[in-house]
C-alpha cells in the first residue's frame, strides 16, 4: 500500500466517525424543535457552552497523538501502555477543570446576557452533561491512541454504534412515550448524551481488554505513580493545542454573537454558512490527523525521508480536497442554500457569503494540516500566539471594527459595513495570513532533520 493510499484510507475512516459525531448534535437539535421553542433557544446556549469546554479540553489529550505514534514506529509496545496510563492522570485533571465550569456557569451565563427564563433549563443541562464528560474524554483518549496505531476502524464501529443508540434514546427521554415514559425535555437530551458517552467508553474498554491486538501494549498493568517529567511534557504538548482550539472555537462563537446584532437576515445567512464551514472542515480535519500519525511514526521509527514524504502526500490530499470542497461552493451555492432557506432576502446573503466561504474553507483546510504536522515536531505555541494575533486580531476584531464603522479603509472598497459579508472576509484573510506563518515554519523544520 503506497503512502497515500494509506492517508486515504486512514482519513475516510475518520471521516464517518466525526460525521457520527456531528449527527449527536443535529439529531439533539431537532429532536429539542419538536419539544418546544424554548427547549431549542436552551439547547442552543448549553450545547455551545458544553462544546467550548469540550473541544478545548479535547483538544488537550488530542494533541499527545504524536508521542504515541512515534513509539509505536519505535516498536516500544509496552512504552505506550505505561504512557497510556499516565495519560489517563491528565483525563483526571482535565474533566476536574471541565465539570468545575460546567456546574457553575452562571457567571458564564450572565456575561452572554442569556434570558432569565432561559437559564434554569440551561443550568439543568449543563449539570446533567458535566457529569457525562470524563467519559467522554475518556473516549477521546482511546481515539487518539488508535488513531495514533493506525487502528481508527474501531474508534469509528464505536462512534457509529454510539448514533445508532443515541438518535432512540433522545426521542424518547426528550418526546416521551404515552403511558409510559412521561417527557424531560431538554435534559432528555442531556441523559442521552450522559448514557450514550459511558456505553461508548465501557464498549472502548472492551476491546482494549478482549482484542489481541492490544495485548502487547499492556494497558491494564497497575496504575504507576504520577511521573511528573511525563506529565510534564504531555502538558507542554497539550496546552498550548488546547488553548489555540479554544482561540479557534470562541472566534468563531464570537463571531456569531456579533453577527446576530446585525438581524435576523444576517443572522440566519450566518448560520448557513457557518453549518455548511464545519461539515467541509470534517474531510482535512479527518486527512490532517492520518496524515500527522503518519509523520509521527515514521519520525520514531528514525525514517526522515519517510516522514518527509508522507508530510509532502498529506499536504497534497488536503490541497486537491480542499479546492475540491471550494470548487463545490462556488458551483452548487444556490442550490446548497436553498435546502436550508426558502427565504429569498436569506439566500442572496448567503450565496454572497459561500463566494468568500469558497477562499475561508481552501485556507482553512491549510492551516489545520500545519497545526496537526507541527504537533508532529513539537511546535505548539507558536500556531498560538498565531491564532491569537490572526483569528483574533484580524479575523474577529478586524471584522467588527470594519463591519460596525469603527475602521474605515478607502483603499479596500470590497469590505462592506453592517454585514456579515465583512466577517467572512477578515476571516478568509486572517486565515491565509495563518497559513503564510505556518506552512514555512513546518516546512523549515521538517527538512531541519537530515540524518
Amino acid at each position: 500500500m503506497t503512502e497515500r493510499s494509506h492517508i486515504l484510507r486512514h482519513a475516510g475512516t475518520i471521516l464517518i466517525g466525526q460525521l457520527a459525531v456531528m449527527a449527536f448534535g443535529v439529531t439533539d437539535t431537532i429532536v429539542a424543535a419538536r419539544y418546544a421553542d424554548t427547549a431549542l433557544a436552551s439547547l442552543s446556549v448549553g450545547s455551545a457552552t458544553y462544546i467550548s469546554v469540550h473541544v478545548a479540553l479535547m483538544g488537550i489529550v488530542q494533541a499527545l497523538l504524536p508521542i504515541w505514534a512515534e513509539l509505536q514506529g519505535a516498536k516500544k509496545y509496552t512504552a505506550i501502555g505505561q504512557s497510556v496510563r499516565q495519560a489517563l492522570y491528565i483525563v483526571l485533571l482535565t474533566s476536574t477543570m471541565g465539570m468545575l465550569v460546567l456546574l457553575h456557569p452562571g457567571l458564564l451565563l450572565e456575561w452572554a446576557q442569556v434570558p432569565t427564563h432561559l437559564q434554569t433549563e440551561v443550568k439543568d443541562y449543563l449539570t446533567i452533561v458535566a457529569f457525562g464528560l470524563p467519559a467522554s474524554l475518556l473516549f477521546r483518549l482511546f481515539g487518539t491512541l488508535n488513531q495514533s496505531l493506525g487502528r481508527p476502524r474501531a474508534v469509528t464501529t464505536v462512534q457509529v454504534a454510539g448514533l445508532v443508540c443515541k438518535i432512540p434514546l433522545s426521542i424518547l427521554l426528550v418526546l416521551g412515550l404515552p403511558g409510559v415514559i412521561s417527557p424531560l425535555g431538554l435534559v432528555g437530551c442531556a441523559w442521552a448524551t450522559l448514557l450514550v458517552n459511558i456505553t461508548m467508553v465501557l464498549f472502548a474498554i472492551f476491546l482494549l481488554r478482549k482484542q489481541d491486538y492490544y495485548k502487547p501494549y499492556a494497558f491494564f498493568r497497575r496504575m504507576e505513580a504520577p511521573d511528573f517529567q511525563v506529565l510534564g511534557q504531555f502538558l507542554r504538548l497539550g496546552i498550548p493545542s488546547g488553548l489555540a482550539i479554544g482561540v479557534e472555537v470562541t472566534s468563531f462563537t464570537l463571531m456569531a454573537l456579533f453577527i446576530a446584532r446585525l438581524g435576523v437576515v444576517a443572522s440566519a445567512s450566518h448560520q448557513i454558512t457557518a453549518s455548511i464551514a464545519a461539515l467541509f472542515y470534517m474531510v482535512p480535519l479527518s486527512l490532517s490527523i492520518a496524515a500527522s500519525a503518519r509523520v509521527s511514526y515514521w519520525l520514531g521509527a528514525d525514517q526522515f525521508q519517510h516522514a518527509r514524504k508522507s508530510l509532502r502526500e498529506g499536504l497534497l490530499l488536503v490541497i486537491i480536497f480542499g479546492s475540491l470542497l471550494s470548487l463545490i461552493l462556488i458551483t452548487y451555492k444556490k442550490e446548497i442554500v436553498l435546502i436550508y432557506t426558502q427565504s429569498t432576502a436569506v439566500a442572496e446573503l448567503a450565496v454572497t457569503l459561500f463566494n468568500w466561504l469558497a477562499c475561508y474553507q481552501l485556507a482553512d483546510a491549510l492551516q489545520v494540516f500545519c497545526v496537526f504536522a507541527l504537533r508532529c515536531y513539537r511546535i505548539t505555541l507558536f500556531p498560538l500566539l498565531t491564532y491569537a494575533v490572526t483569528l483574533w486580531g484580524i479575523g474577529l476584531a478586524g471584522g467588527y471594527a470594519v463591519s460596525y464603522g469603527f475602521v474605515q479603509i478607502d483603499s479596500l472598497h470590497w469590505l462592506q459595513t453592517n454585514s456579515p459579508v465583512t466577517f467572512w472576509q477578515t476571516s478568509a484573510v486572517a486565515l491565509v495570513l495563518t497559513v503564510l506563518a505556518l506552512l514555512p515554519v513546518l516546512w523549515m523544520r521538517a527538512y531541519s532533520k537530515l540524518r
